[in-house]
């Protein structure tokens, strides 16, 4: 049976595709070795350094963000090298999981996954490591299976103050072009990012931003690699080509996301998302309910991670919020399985849509008769209002 009006697709990626991105992307395919591919080539991969904030290269493959991990392992790292990981969560666990099966030999900082990584303890390991055999330390700058955002910049001064020469390497994939993030500022040397989440692209590419100090990794780097191979990549892309197909119509949809995101401009974007995370909080709060991520400091502008009450079921509420309301969550994964439900509120993403979303799952919850207070809706209406920006006033003539 059809169901009107629009689904409302509130997961934490992929998030809602905005019209002037799939009208791009439903442009004809082009020759890929066309002068015309080479402009666009360029104004793709200067527009994705812009929107890491880097000066070096970035590099653009046909993959999903996990292509990207592997990308960053194998181009920089050799079989027995010693990485230091740290766990917050379902994708830091399938990070670490990926380097065991690369054949590196990872080292993972347990967490509790309510908390972001402890720059500290990174610091610790690091100065009793003192023959250098870690070569990189990798963590996730916003965890997707529970709304934890991490300080990247307090990772970087942890590294310096150990005096250690090993690669920084962060994970974006729920937090580029939604939370800030400086690949050059705070020091990092591999970023890797997807197209599926705030820059507002179907899924289908992902990125490495590189470092200098990253490209002189890869030169001695023994990982078996082809596909992922920075340097052929690099060499093409100066003049705005690829060393095999690219996918030329996600292309067109990144060309478009770019002009979006810096004609909104940047900062304001990372404004927008944390303003919409601090709302969605609010609603949680109001109705009773537990935000998953304890650290007011670590609290993420891409995704909200609920905890349902105790012998409540989240996949329960998720599956009588879809089927009534048309609307999809975000599950919990691995060890949160059935304790909570993420909201994503991230991408091409404004005040009426969080609204209409926390709408949904205040009826959701009572239609489950789930325990909680009412008026978590209208907590994050008062935030926003009073949050709103102010517009100038149109005088009549």
């Amino acid at each position: 049976m059809r169901k009107a009006g629009r689904h409302f697709l509130q997961i934490p990626g992929p998030t809602n595709v905005p019209d002037r991105v799939l009208r791009a992307i439903d442009n004809p395919t082009m020759d890929h070795r066309s002068p015309e591919f080479g402009r666009l080539g360029r104004r793709v991969l200067e527009g994705m350094q812009r929107v890491f904030r880097c000066a070096g290269p970035v590099v653009i493959f046909p993959a999903s963000g996990t292509g990207a991990w592997e990308a960053a392992l194998v181009n920089t790292l050799s079989p027995g090298d010693q990485v230091l990981m740290y766990e917050t969560g379902h994708f830091a666990q399938l990070w670490h999981k990926m380097a065991l099966r690369l054949g590196v030999e990872p080292t993972f900082i347990e967490g509790d996954w309510r908390h972001g990584v402890d720059a500290a303890r990174i610091e610790e390991r690091l100065r009793a490591d003192k023959s250098h055999a870690i070569k990189a330390v990798c963590v996730v700058h916003n965890e997707t299976s529970t709304g934890v955002a991490s300080r990247i910049d307090r990772v970087r001064q942890a590294i310096d103050a150990a005096g250690h020469p090993a690669l920084l390497m962060v994970d974006t994939i729920s937090s580029l072009a939604s939370i800030d993030y400086r690949h050059d500022a705070w020091g990092v040397d591999v970023t890797v990012g997807g197209s599926q989440k705030g820059l507002m692209l179907p899924p289908g590419l992902s990125f490495n931003a590189l470092s200098t100090k990253a490209i002189e990794a890869s030169k001695s780097a023994k990982l078996t690699r082809s596909f992922w191979h920075w340097e052929e990549m690099i060499a093409a892309n100066q003049t705005g080509y690829f060393p095999y197909t690219p996918a030329t119509n996600l292309l067109y949809g990144l060309a478009e996301a770019i002009d979006m995101l810096e004609n909104e401009g940047l900062d304001a974007v990372f404004d927008r998302h944390a303003r919409h995370g601090a709302a969605a909080r609010k609603a949680v709060e109001a109705w009773g309910l537990e935000v998953f991520c304890t650290n007011e400091e670590h609290y993420s502008g891409s995704l909200t991670a609920v905890l349902m009450p105790e012998g409540h079921s989240a996949d329960g509420l998720r599956r009588t919020i879809h089927e009534t309301f048309d609307m999809s969550l975000g599950n919990g994964l691995s060890k949160l399985a059935d304790r909570v439900f993420r909201i994503g509120h991230l991408g091409d993403f404004n005040d009426l849509m969080l609204l209409g979303t926390l709408s949904g799952i205040e009826m959701g919850l009572q239609l489950r008769g789930v325990p909680h207070h009412k008026g978590g809706v209208q907590a994050a209406l008062d935030h926003l209002a009073q949050t709103a920006a102010k517009q100038p006033e149109v005088r009549a003539a």
